[in-house]
């Protein structure tokens, strides 16, 4: 097993295959092509190559990238629990339901696992993602009620928690302190087999969207495995990308990075043909009438900018998510990552300079940070799930700013200050264009920072998610700042900076973190109802407030206070009786 590297005309990471005995061309037998276009390269692992797969596993392993036997066994046998829970379920089910007894016994059901775990990329406490079949008869309400209530009697079911609302209903828990995503989906038939193949098209007939967008997960993922030469290969060459992405800060779907299935397809086919859509094979026809991924026929498909195309009919984009400010990031890491791995073939550098990780806090000038804060855990989890899944929003905005040149989002997160309120922080590096002839710029993100707010408030009430006290915050810091709001082990302190008096300016405790240095302030803003202030720099940025009313974070500076501009309509406009604004310097 040796993972050869060469590069395409696009100077891209393209790992190569070797292929395996029976791939080898053998008198005139054609060698089956495994993608839309010829194989790079088909020539047998050299010497070199192997050493270099040997260093490479060795390099890997301290980062906790491959578990252990006993763990592997233990996540299988908790596997096997969840299936065997699967079929008595189903089958009281259909003793509820009346079916006939000869059925009842061989009802089946099952449970398939897709995502890493399935490919064998998973690494050391990693979760499992499952998807729970069942026949025609057992319905989705059932999933999320009788299930549900046989999950609760066991004792090794921690976290259980059901997400029926969302684009794909999930429910979550811990099995045995392994955590699991259960996904479900309804078949059109009486019974479910051992053997069944979910990469069968007519199985999708007659479903709906829900149960398709739940099998997609499982088909993906058994047609990448389908469509690489060699598996052995395939999941090393997987695991190495996956912790490279991961340390440079560039894996994260939810947040217009690439996820797991978009790093595995990429692995699979190799980068010679990006910026074109990337196919592992020609997109199918299955006369079933579903949306698929085609900008001939949808023009919206046309923006999308880095398409990673699924294999599995209905064919989506996996990178629906990726923005200006993610890609340049990629590209410019792809860049970084192509000239190591040329130093590292030509034996100048270690595989251990490709994990090495950057540090995104002395990168930029200056940063955005955003704190999502509820008053109990199960709220905040609940909470930051939806914050987290509208950042790709704020960062959109931000970008349609015509003074960002970027909006780079560390797909990160971390604890945010220990108060009364469980809370979580993101942070956002930003990048202001430089303007010529002009010293004193005015730049107003109140309206692109406000936009963000009332999306996430407004869908948190639709979905009656939202409770009391749940809070968004953003603050506007400089580099030099960050030791104050970030753990010790990311962000060091550094030695105190002189700055301006912090006279008037509301501190947080004793372990409060002070943000007054050189007048750039947080600033929290009361949520939907209310209207923000905007905030003058020195090269003056003005930047909106965000949030419900006075946080933890909000500095309090000299300001009189502002009414809130009730909207018609908000079922907050009560509860937002008045807010501070808090404006003060920025400098560029």
């Amino acid at each position: 097993m040796a993972i050869k590297s060469s590069y395409s005309d696009h100077n891209h990471i393209c790992p190569v295959f070797s292929p395996s005995t029976n791939q080898v061309l053998l008198g005139r037998e054609t060698p089956k092509h495994y993608g839309i276009t010829s194989p790079i390269s088909l020539a047998q692992a050299k010497e070199a190559d192997l050493v270099l797969t040997h260093r490479l596993t060795e390099a890997l392993k301290p980062y906790g990238v491959f578990e252990e036997e006993l763990e592997l066994q233990r996540r299988i046998h908790v596997l096997g629990k969840l299936n065997t829970l699967v079929k008595e379920w189903i089958r009281d089910v259909s003793e509820t339901k009346n079916l006939p007894a000869s059925v009842i016994e061989t009802v089946g059901g099952k449970i398939f696992t897709f995502g890493s775990y399935r490919l064998g990329v998973h690494t050391k406490g990693a979760d499992i993602d499952a998807l729970c079949v069942a026949p025609r008869h057992v319905e989705r309400t059932d999933f999320f009620s009788s299930f549900l209530d046989k999950l609760k009697e066991q004792e090794e079911v921690k976290d259980l928690r059901a997400v029926e609302e969302a684009f794909v209903p999930v429910i979550k828990l811990s099995f045995d302190s392994i955590e699991i995503d259960i996904l479900f989906a309804r078949l059109a038939l009486q019974t479910i087999p051992e053997n069944l193949d979910l990469r069968d098209d007519g199985l999708l007939k007659n479903l709906d969207i829900r149960c398709i967008r739940s099998l997609n997960g499982c088909r993906v993922t058994d047609e990448i495995l389908h469509l690489v030469p060699n598996i052995e290969n395939f999941r090393l060459t997987l695991r190495t990308i996956k912790l490279w992405a991961k340390r440079r800060n560039i894996y994260s779907n939810i947040l217009g990075f690439l996820g797991g299935v978009s790093w595995a397809m990429l692995v699979a086919r190799t980068c010679q043909e990006w910026p074109n859509p990337v196919l592992l094979k020609q997109p199918e026809d299955c006369n079933l009438n579903l949306p698929v991924w085609d900008p001939r026929v949808t023009p919206s498909d046309r923006y999308h900018l880095m398409p990673i195309i699924t294999p599995a009919y209905p064919q989506q984009n996996s990178t629906y998510n990726v923005s200006a400010s993610t890609r340049a990031v990629m590209v410019d890491e792809f860049k970084q990552g192509l000239a190591i791995t040329d130093e590292i073939l030509q034996s100048k550098a270690e595989w251990s300079k490709l994990f090495e990780a950057p540090n995104f806090f002395q990168k930029y000038k200056h940063y955005i940070v955003l704190l999502a804060s509820a008053p109990t855990e199960k709220q905040h989890l609940e909470w930051v799930g939806l914050v987290e899944s509208k950042i790709r929003i704020l960062v959109g905005n931000l970008e349609k700013n015509e003074f960002i040149t970027l909006a780079h989002v560390n797909p990160q997160s971390f604890p945010g200050p220990k108060e009364k309120e469980v809370s979580t922080m993101w942070v956002i590096g930003v990048i202001f264009k430089k303007m010529e002839a002009s010293e004193n710029l005015n730049v107003d993100l109140t309206i692109d920072i406000q936009s963000f707010t009332d999306t996430v408030y407004r869908q948190a009430m639709n979905s009656k998610m939202f409770e009391a006290d749940m809070k968004i915050q953003a603050m506007h810091v400089k580099r030099r700042q960050l030791h104050q709001l970030l753990p010790n082990l990311v962000m060091p302190k550094r030695r105190k900076v002189r700055h301006h008096s912090t006279e008037g300016l509301r501190q947080m405790n004793d372990s409060s973190l002070d943000l007054s240095l050189d007048s750039d302030n947080s600033m929290s803003v009361p949520s939907p109802t209310a209207m923000p202030a905007t905030v003058p720099t020195s090269t003056p940025v003005k930047c909106g407030p965000l949030g419900p009313p006075p946080s933890p974070l909000a500095a309090a500076a000299d300001q009189p206070e502002a009414p809130a501009v009730k909207r018609p309509g908000s079922p907050m406009q009560e509860e937002r009786k008045r807010f501070k604004s808090d404006a003060e310097v920025f400098n560029l």
